[in-house]
């Protein structure tokens, strides 16, 4: 390749450059873009693997509350932080349990156990709007079932200890608490594109293996930064079914933040990632 330019086409970049990176540094010749998931698939209905997908992000969600919620009621039951794992053992609780079961539901559902993510990835139309729904259904069923089974384990810690629903902290505003789930969701999706982008696993093949380790991370960093002013929600499948489970009044009063949050961080991340990292709609459609 020495001496010869590639000439990037893409948005305002016009300029040839001599050793492209990132994914750039692909050619035409060797990836062509995927074509966009139809609106509408009747098919998948009948299929198998359409099910399969749905349970695997039922089972991977319930999994998901189970092991969280625990973790938050372990820290809540303490005397004081030094006494359990504090904020930094929720927030590896959270972002481990999301790097285990990705690891395990990628290759089956692709692994979203977050209707926002789910959102975001059918915005950039890598999903049926059938597939979606039923995605997030399922995932809502899951989050329910896993806490009822944390409260069925232990009722009285779970009413007294809050069982892990998700509420504005004492001293921040309704719009701290949307700007913290707007943001923190962002961080998550826009994590999900980059690791899932289908141009760089073409290109490398590590980047499939490796796909679940930044998702996990970003999922953590959140949780560490938006634990004291939301608990971190970014899922709305988490803070719903711990709502619905624990279903006192301060748990509902403010929960449409955490759908309206994460959808719009998700939208925002789905756009950022189409539009100025893969600047899809300027690629010249031969």
């Amino acid at each position: 390749m020495e001496g010869k330019e590639e000439d990037v086409r893409v948005g305002a970049n016009k300029f040839p450059e001599r050793q492209p990176i990132g994914t750039s540094a692909q050619s035409d010749k060797d990836y062509k873009e995927p074509p966009p998931a139809p609106l509408f698939e009747p098919g998948e209905l009948s299929s198998w693997s359409f099910w399969r997908a749905g349970i695997a992000e039922f089972i991977a969600t319930f999994l998901f509350l189970y092991i969280t919620v625990l973790t938050v009621m372990g820290v809540k039951r303490a005397p004081n932080m030094c006494a359990s794992v504090g904020i930094q053992g929720i927030a590896w609780a959270f972002g481990g349990m999301i790097f285990a079961l990705v690891y395990c539901t990628a290759g089956i559902s692709g692994g979203h156990i977050n209707p926002a993510v789910t959102f975001g990835l059918f915005l950039a139309r890598k999903l049926s709007l059938t597939r979606a729904v039923f995605y997030m259904i399922m995932q809502c069923l899951g989050a329910i079932c896993g806490a009822g089974v944390v409260k069925g384990f232990q009722p009285t810690p779970y009413e007294t200890l809050g069982g892990g629903a998700n509420t504005v902290a004492p001293g921040y505003s309704k719009g701290s608490g949307l700007g913290a789930e707007i943001i923190g969701t962002f961080v998550l999706v826009y994590t999900v594109f980059s690791a899932t982008d289908a141009k760089r696993s073409a290109r490398d093949s590590h980047v499939p293996i490796l796909a679940p380790l930044p998702i996990g991370f970003a999922v953590f960093l959140v949780h560490l930064a938006t634990i004291p002013i939301t608990g971190t929600g970014i899922n709305p499948a988490r803070s719903l079914g711990a709502a619905i489970i624990y279903n006192k009044d301060h748990s509902w009063d403010n929960h449409w933040i955490f759908w309206v949050g994460p959808f719009i961080g998700a939208a925002l991340a789905a756009l950022y990632h189409t539009i100025v990292i893969r600047a899809i709609p300027f690629k010249s459609k031969n």
